[in-house]
């Protein structure tokens, strides 16, 4: 199985994923890194693990028509099974969604669907989770369809919530248990106990 990531910022996730690939946690590869943000640390991880890497945005291709069209072929060039949304913040593009339906995945830092939703992203996830007073997070991983963090929820891993925990607190607790989560969803993807499509 291929996998494309696609990322954002540091890809903390991706390197989670690439490192269950090598180790054999997960029987797939990771063909491709899809990166709208060409200043990002991912890119380097990308270079280090010899991973492909492409910055894709509306700037480099000049539109949103042109930017969802390149990676469609991208995701042809790179014979891709299955992509993961590892800290994108960029809306997939629906032609995108249509072309790889039920095989397009996300992971979201709380137990949605609470704490989901458009501008729910990072630390302000985990403020909103303590400004709600909730005792358990977690982590969702979800099918990602047109609209933010509203796709069918393939898996979900429960964190606490400690007395004076801080944002910061909370976020660091919910990546550590996110890395291994991640290894074992995708891993259960890639030998077809959660089926695509």
């Amino acid at each position: 199985m291929n996998i494309a990531i696609f990322a954002s910022h540091g890809g903390t996730d991706m390197q989670a994923i690439t490192d269950g690939c090598k180790s054999g946690q997960i029987n797939a590869d990771v063909a491709v890194l899809i990166c709208n943000n060409a200043g990002a640390f991912v890119t380097k991880r990308a270079e280090k693990e010899n991973i492909p890497c492409h910055i894709v945005n509306d700037t480099v291709c000049g539109s949103p028509e042109k930017t969802e069209e390149t990676i469609l072929e991208l995701m042809k060039q790179y014979r891709i099974d299955m992509i993961f949304l590892a800290g994108y913040m960029k809306k997939m593009p629906d032609k995108v969604l249509e072309a790889y339906e039920n095989r397009v995945f996300n992971i979201h830092p709380a137990l949605l669907p609470k704490h989901g939703g458009k501008g729910m992203y990072g630390i302000h996830v985990h403020e909103a989770v303590i400004a709600a007073g909730e005792k358990e997070s977690g982590v969702t991983i979800h099918r990602v369809n047109t609209q933010y963090d509203s796709g069918d929820i393939i898996r979900q891993a429960t964190v606490p919530v400690l007395e004076g925990d801080t944002p910061e607190i909370l976020a660091e607790r919910v990546l550590t248990r996110e890395h291994t989560f991640l290894v074992e969803v995708i891993s259960d993807i890639a030998d077809g106990k959660i089926p695509l499509g």
